[in-house]
């Protein structure tokens, strides 16, 4: 099973702002006025920058180990199966026209379904990763527990001086909020 969440790297800046950077990412940085406004600015980032991937038939690496300091950013909900899909095709080394010919589809069909812009339903992603073997797993955690985690890195945050929490705390690892794996 392959999680698809990125570590970001958040360094702090003048009057509160944080630089992002994702390691395995190079092209994907951007800023945030505070520490929500960086995540929820990362998360952004990390979609863009994976979608242009995918629409430049680029490599996507592997999201590398979390380290002290860095936070798990999601890939949405929206693009997690294009990526799956995209990932696997590549893995497989599936072309388009196989993958149309085994959906007894169409290949403009299979270039919709890896269109990150284009609004694809999931049970047709679905089946794509089905005639590749994958399956799509789809994890959802209570709210009021990320509510909480959120609260106590803030808290974290500004007992650090400014700096994100690190892996040691708990709140960080309860940042990490599981939405779409892809199950061999």
């Amino acid at each position: 099973m392959q999680g698809l969440s990125y570590p970001a790297t958040l360094r702090p800046e003048d009057k509160g702002a944080y630089t992002v950077t994702f390691s395995d990412l190079p092209e994907a940085i951007t800023s945030g006025v505070d520490l929500p406004d960086a995540l929820e600015q990362a998360a952004d980032c990390l979609q863009e920058a994976l979608a242009g991937r995918i629409v430049r038939k680029d490599h996507i690496p592997t999201p590398s180990r979390l380290k002290r300091g860095q936070h798990l950013v999601q890939v949405a909900l929206y693009l997690a199966p294009k990526l799956a899909l995209y990932l696997a095709m590549r893995e497989q080394g599936i072309s388009k026209t196989e993958l149309a010919r085994r959906l007894r589809s169409s290949e403009t069909a299979v270039r919709r379904m890896l269109n990150p812009k284009h609004d694809t339903r999931p049970e047709t992603l679905q089946s794509a990763l089905e005639a590749l073997g994958k399956r799509v797993s789809v994890a959802v955690e209570d709210a009021r527990r990320i509510q909480g985690a959120l609260a106590q890195a803030f808290r974290i945050c500004r007992l650090n001086g400014g700096r994100p929490p690190d892996r040691q705390h708990p709140a960080a690892w309860s940042l990490t909020i599981p939405t779409a794996c892809i199950k061999a």
